[in-house]
């Protein structure tokens, strides 16, 4: 269902307002430039410091510049269930595809206890579902026995696997026995990701590389691993400038290079110092993204 370059996207501000010109416009941007996927206000797109309006109105906005031109996976998780039931509701008011869900932040649950937490936003909502494990933000993590009996739910379609083990993909496919999207979630790692059975990534230098980035996943695709892994060598410089500082600090700044946005962030975000800036800038210049 879901597949290739999927961007993470940032969410754009201008005096600590959210700005919608430029939302539509780096909706339309990577439209353009061939993206698989988008998702709005996921990690990367500051879901902690956003009002509950804001957040609705960026997934608004995203379909709407989308205009089913990809699909569109919301960010609806929260460690509420009740919470992420509601905003998984308005995502499909609004027009999404699918909805993305974490677990087990703050609360800190058991296995059985993250089951329940996505049975529950899986009953009482009607859009597919992709899992993000990603324990270095939620302190727990899914473990590959509980994402196969996720997988059993017939909405439960993907995850999103930011743990850093790549040998998940295998360990997975050996106990889902159905159509499942297995996408990384780190740039850097993603290749790899795709050797062992994954199938794309959900991508923050997407953000800045869009093209790329999904010449990349195509290369995984047609299984030309040797020319993905020399295009990810060219990318690697970009993939860790960007994360040199908290994420999304670097990926606005890149973006502001482009024209796209501001390099604006919500505390606890920091502005990046100088040296954050000037190997972002050196590392946009190589890929001749500058």
């Amino acid at each position: 269902m879901f597949h290739g370059a999927i961007t993470a996207l940032i969410t754009p501000f201008q005096n600590n307002q959210l700005d919608e010109d430029a939302l539509r416009r780096i909706v339309r941007w990577q439209v353009d430039s061939g993206i698989d996927g988008l998702i709005p206000v996921g990690t990367t797109g500051e879901t902690p410091t956003l009002s509950a309006k804001e957040h609705k109105r960026v997934i608004e906005i995203t379909v709407e510049e989308t205009n089913r031109a990809v699909p569109v996976i919301a960010g609806a998780g929260s460690n509420n269930p009740i919470e992420a039931v509601g905003y998984s509701r308005y995502a499909s008011e609004a027009g999404a595809d699918a909805t993305l869900h974490v677990a087990g932040y703050y609360n800190r649950p058991n296995q059985r206890g993250i089951y329940e937490h996505f049975k529950y936003v899986h009953d009482n909502t009607d859009l597919p579902i992709v899992v993000y494990n990603i324990p270095p933000r939620a302190v727990v993590g899914v473990d590959v026995s509980t994402l196969a009996e996720l997988a059993k739910l017939p909405r439960i379609v993907g995850v999103k696997d930011a743990t850093g083990d790549l040998t998940r993909p295998i360990r997975e496919r050996a106990l889902i026995n159905k159509p499942f999207c297995y996408l990384s979630g780190d740039d850097v790692t993603s290749v790899a990701y795709n050797v062992g059975g994954g199938n794309g990534c959900i991508s923050v230098s997407a953000n800045i590389a869009p093209k790329q980035i999904v010449e990349l996943h195509r290369l995984c695709r047609e299984g030309k691993f040797a020319e993905a892994m020399a295009l990810q060598d060219r990318l690697f410089a970009l993939h860790a400038a960007l994360f040199i500082e908290p994420n999304p600090t670097g990926a606005k700044y890149a973006m502001s290079l482009l024209g796209l946005c501001s390099e604006e962030c919500r505390l606890p975000m920091m502005p990046l110092e100088d040296n954050t800036k000037a190997a972002i800038r050196s590392a946009m210049e190589a890929l001749e993204l500058l």
